[in-house]
């Protein structure tokens, strides 16, 4: 027997999870006005090197890399940023009138990393990128958009943490005296730590080996090097936050893993009790130089990402149920003449818009209703031979135990009736199609 590749899953008990969050999530993006991209799975190798940056360990230790035909070198993609940005340069997508530009990806992910709990090698991420704008309150937005989301989803109790690592200059200096710092007993750092050192000691304050380590614990802080044009936008960013009234901490440990991150950097996590210390779910923040390093024009830019597996773990932990996928109507077809009365009314129901079944395997009256419970249809009709000669059936709600009695052709209009009498409306979808 073949089976699947390690750190990969087959979605087969969580489908309603992941289609309970691509709908909200389509739903979200709609409201702040955020238009979907997608991408290639796979691009050229150099331009996560470019990208995401030569020194993180995502290049260095995680990327599925291979040669094609062409010899040419081409890496699955380990996040969506790069993608999205290379995508925006080459279409040309910054002459697009209607600005900032603002869009929202979803999709695979790759990444060659010891699978666990929530971690994957191939992984799903929802994420977002907003285009041609410097401003704070931008960011404040973006951030704003994805706590909007986690409340569609119905997960409580998230902090956002905030922090901003400035500009060039701010970063220059902040860089320097974390050196002067971590110089004299680097060698008490773990050895990638001692590797970050040279190539971005920024990396080390992200490391989970050494995050506990005196040393780390008591570098110094990127809020304390930011010059006052950086400090002003940070300040402004809080400032829209509470006029959303979206609770934060700023959190000047936090430093995110990726090279291109630039003034504002966020994550949100969900309480421990749902998926331990490593309890983000989310994180993002601003990145200014990236379009113009990867050969586009120069334009600031900001963004976000979920992990959706781990979302779907802390949605368990947290005891959310995705919405029922509901059957509206079960028909129960005795006898051949009827088995064709079924099919032409279920194809009527289906094009109005509600859903509809009927057992395909002959199974006898008490099989069939059985089916019916198991598919938690609302309502049930019986189709036999007497139903056919009057041309009149019975609607039995399987929710209240009363039933109707209508017309073949009348059906329809019944159910959608029933459905619509009272508070029974969360269980329809059909208004769509029926009008």
């Amino acid at each position: 027997m073949i089976t699947k590749m390690k750190g990969t899953y087959d979605v087969t008990d969580d489908i309603g999870y992941l289609q309970e969050i691509e709908k909200k999530m389509l739903t979200v993006s709609k409201l702040f006005r955020y238009e979907e991209i997608r991408t290639p799975h796979f691009e050229a190798t150099e331009l996560f090197h470019r990208g995401v940056g030569e020194t993180t360990d995502i290049i260095n230790k995680e990327t599925y890399t291979f040669e094609d035909r062409g010899n040419r070198q081409n890496t699955l993609r380990p996040e969506g940023t790069a993608g999205v940005v290379r995508a925006y340069i080459e279409n040309k997508l910054y002459a697009n009138p209607v600005t900032p530009q603002k869009y929202f990806y979803y999709g695979s992910m790759f990444r060659y990393e010891r699978p666990q709990k929530g971690r994957f090698r191939e992984f799903r991420q929802f994420g977002a990128e907003a285009f041609g704008s410097a401003s704070p309150e931008i960011d404040a937005e973006v951030i704003a958009y994805a706590v909007t989301f986690l409340k569609a989803i119905k997960l409580k109790d998230v902090t956002v943490h905030l922090n901003s690592l400035g500009g060039k200059a701010s970063k220059t200096a902040y860089h320097q005296a974390l050196k002067a710092h971590l110089k004299d007993d680097i060698t008490a750092l773990c050895g990638d730590c001692q590797t970050r050192y040279k190539d971005n000691p920024l990396r080390i304050l992200d490391c989970k080996v050494d995050a506990d380590h005196p040393l780390v614990k008591g570098a110094p802080k990127p809020l304390d090097y930011l010059v006052e044009e950086d400090r002003t936008h940070f300040e402004r960013v809080q400032a829209a936050l509470k006029a959303m009234q979206i609770p934060f901490v700023v959190d000047d440990n936090l430093v995110r893993g990726l090279d291109y991150y630039t003034h504002t950097v966020f994550e949100i996590k969900v309480p421990e009790a749902l998926l331990g210390r490593q309890n983000a779910i989310c994180g993002g923040g601003r990145y200014n130089n990236l379009v113009e390093t990867l050969g586009g024009p120069q334009t600031p830019a900001t963004g976000f990402a979920f992990g959706i597996e781990r979302i779907i773990v802390a949605m368990k932990a947290a005891g959310i149920t995705p919405e029922a996928s509901n059957l509206h109507v079960y028909f129960i077809a005795l006898g051949d003449q009827a088995k064709l009365a079924t099919l032409a009314l279920m194809q009527r129901f289906r094009i109005g818009g509600l859903t509809a079944n009927t057992d395909y395997l002959d199974k006898n009256i008490k099989g069939q209703f059985k089916q019916s419970d198991h598919q938690k249809a609302r309502f049930v009709i019986v189709i036999g031979d007497a139903e056919i000669a009057k041309r009149e059936i019975e609607i039995k709600d399987q929710r209240t135990g009363d039933t109707v009695n209508t017309s073949l052709e009348g059906a329809y209009e019944t159910v959608v009736k029933l459905l619509t009498k009272g508070d029974a409306c969360e269980d329809c979808d059909y208004q769509k199609g029926a009008r």
